[in-house]
């Protein structure tokens, strides 16, 4: 155990945490695998974390330094996330905190440490990007004293120690001048020297709590986790025991433990390693692997609630079936299922007209879920993003966010207006080289749909980071979009002809010769209510021509809606229809009198028909 150190790496999201790992494995000489030797980003390996460049992901990797074996974690760097990085610092006993040289420690940086703190790890500092143009490295330490300060940190956490780097020149150093270093091994002399030893005793009976969970084609559910005490071997007999304290035998069929990125088979693990295992069918993550003969459960991992929710539903719009692989009701809810497995901060319940109440931590949890099973094959619908009310002490109560906002001053004013419609109440506003930093407390309702327009606002310059504040009292009185829809009224092949008579009428999603169908939105009105056009119409041919009626010809560009435009748009009356090839809105009543018949009788007036 002396030889061995489990260290987290948190950050926010783009303050090169991901670049410093990849530092880390190539200048200890750990083996990679032939298909990541070219790559920039060893430890971002899903597609969608190379598009965003954001870890989504918590990775384990493992390198070896003189004598140690150094288990690292990459954890999200994300809120929206939290569910990931609670889990994994449980097998960590210190973190990496990396701060951008510049910008200084970032909201989300406050949400990680936080919990970070609570588990009481040592902190080591690493102040990155000091290669950085305006780089600011002793106004960046002071900024982290105070986030520490204001979290409450003790004696044993202000003490912490600070390393400067340039990750992505693979460089590292006590002082903030590059000259003077050399290559990353100041960093690793610090996580040896500061970050403890695994806590653990190897004559105990053997304790693992299984904290993430892989599948593979050969071996089935792998479970990761780390020993805290005892002595796995393999083909050990254990004992599973699950969430609901139920025991149940069973035999390992394989050991592994890391190394590089990779997973290496083993006879045995000692206590205070990290350590993946297969062989117990029905575990999932939080459960405990224990000793057959003295079987005692560690605690479970305590998960914040979700605070966002929306409906899956089948497709069942006119091009249902046509461009996915998985679209039915079987396959829909065995995969939503499956994820529960190995996403502890995700609740999923099914009603009884087949329809999946997904529940997630925000907008973006669930989206980049939507786009995971969208890029697997999967077509679906899903409906507006609603927040969870809760009933606490009599009261409905719903969840309220803290948001962090950095603009230029003189975009403050539009921004503290906005925020101000959206029910948000200003705690904090400084100033500092022509640069607003403000903090409001907003219900989370408030925000959907706001960062489009936040970057419209500030010509995309502004940074805005939100975090889970606290449930409390619901407001009311909200007002529903200021826009309403334009719809399509038949189904063919847009052409310009129709496209040009109606975009007056507000904004187009369409340009000519795409597939819409009845119902469809094609795009935004620039009025409250919601207008059916034909966009499929042709100009009528004829051998008379209008002098000039060439130069008369415009169109413009269409606005372009992707997932995440897309589920920041939609009304309670309509569906985002998800598949492989295409992102659509469309109604939920695709008829013009089902959609008021349907609206008569939620208004309680009855009809004989």
């Amino acid at each position: 155990m002396e030889n061995i150190r489990n260290i987290a790496i948190i950050a926010h999201v783009d303050h090169g945490k991901t670049t410093l790992v990849d530092a880390l494995l190539r200048q200890s000489h750990t083996y990679l695998n032939k298909d990541v030797v070219g790559q920039e980003m060893i430890m971002d390996s899903n597609e969608l974390e190379r598009e965003r460049g954001i870890t989504i992901f918590s990775k384990n990797a493992s390198v070896q330094y003189g004598e140690t074996k150094i288990n690292i974690i990459d954890t999200p760097g994300h809120a929206d996330f939290g569910g990931e990085v609670e889990r994994v610092l449980n097998m960590a006993d210190g973190c990496l905190l990396l701060i951008d040289a510049k910008e200084g420690p970032m909201p989300q940086t406050r949400f990680v440490l936080k919990k970070a703190l609570e588990m009481g790890h040592k902190i080591i500092v690493v102040v990155n990007k000091i290669d950085k143009s305006g780089a600011r490295p002793e106004f960046a330490l002071e900024a982290t004293l105070e986030l520490f300060l204001e979290l409450g940190a003790g004696d044993h956490s202000l003490d912490f120690p600070v390393i400067y780097a340039s990750g992505r020149d693979g460089k590292a150093g006590l002082e903030p001048d590059l000259a003077k270093m050399e290559n990353i091994d100041p960093l690793f002399d610090a996580i040896i020297k500061h970050i403890p030893s695994p806590i653990a005793d190897a004559i105990k009976p053997l304790q693992i709590l299984v904290t993430s969970i892989a599948p593979d084609d050969f071996k089935g559910r792998i479970a990761i986790g780390r020993v805290y005490n005892g002595t796995i071997k393999n083909g050990q007999e254990i004992i599973h025991i699950n969430r609901q304290g139920l025991h149940k035998k069973c035999k390992i069929t394989s050991l592994m433990t890391f190394l590089g990125l990779g997973k290496l088979e083993a006879a045995e693990v000692k206590a205070g390693d990290i350590c993946a295992i297969s062989g117990i069918e029905d575990i999932t993550i939080g459960e405990t692997i224990a000793d057959a003969e003295n079987p005692e459960a560690l605690p479970l991992i305590n998960i914040e609630e979700p605070t966002v929710k929306m409906t899956f539903i089948v497709n069942d719009s006119p091009r249902a079936g046509t461009e996915g692989e998985f679209s039915t009701t079987r396959q829909i809810r065995q995969r939503l299922f499956k994820e529960l497995e190995t996403d502890v901060s995700l609740r999923v319940e099914e009603n009884d007209k087949n329809q999946w109440i997904v529940s997630g931590r925000g907008e973006l949890h669930l989206a980049i879920l939507i786009e995971r099973l969208r890029r697997e094959g999967f077509e679906f619908q899903v409906s507006r993003p609603q927040v969870i009310i809760r009933e606490i002490n009599g009261q409905r109560m719903t969840p309220y966010e803290k948001v962090f906002i950095e603009v230029p001053e003189i975009y403050q004013g539009v921004v503290m207006e906005k925020m101000g419609s959206k029910k948000g109440e200003i705690k904090e506003l400084r100033n500092a080289n022509g640069v607003a930093f403000l903090e409001f407390i907003i219900p989370t309702r408030g925000l959907f749909g706001y960062r489009n327009e936040f970057l419209t606002d500030t010509k995309g310059l502004g940074i805005i980071n939100t975090i889970f504040f606290q449930y409390m009292l619901d407001v009311g009185n909200w007002s529903e979009k200021d826009n309403g829809s334009l719809i399509a009224s038949e189904t063919g092949e847009t052409r310009l002809y129709g496209l040009k008579n109606v975009q007056d009428q507000g904004t187009m999603f369409f340009g000519p010769g795409q597939e819409v169908y009845a119902g469809q939105v094609v795009g935004q009105s620039s009025r409250p209510n919601d207008l059916r056009v034909n966009v499929c119409k042709e100009k009528q041919l004829s051998n008379m021509r209008a002098k000039g009626e060439k130069n008369r010809e415009h169109f413009d560009v269409p606005k372009i809606m992707g997932l995440e435009d897309a589920l920041e748009y939609i009304s309670d009356d309509e569906y985002v229809e998800v598949t492989p090839k295409n992102i659509r809105i469309r109604k939920i009543h695709l008829k013009e009198v089902d959609a008021k018949r349907a609206e008569r009788e939620a208004s309680g007036v009855k009809f004989d028909y």
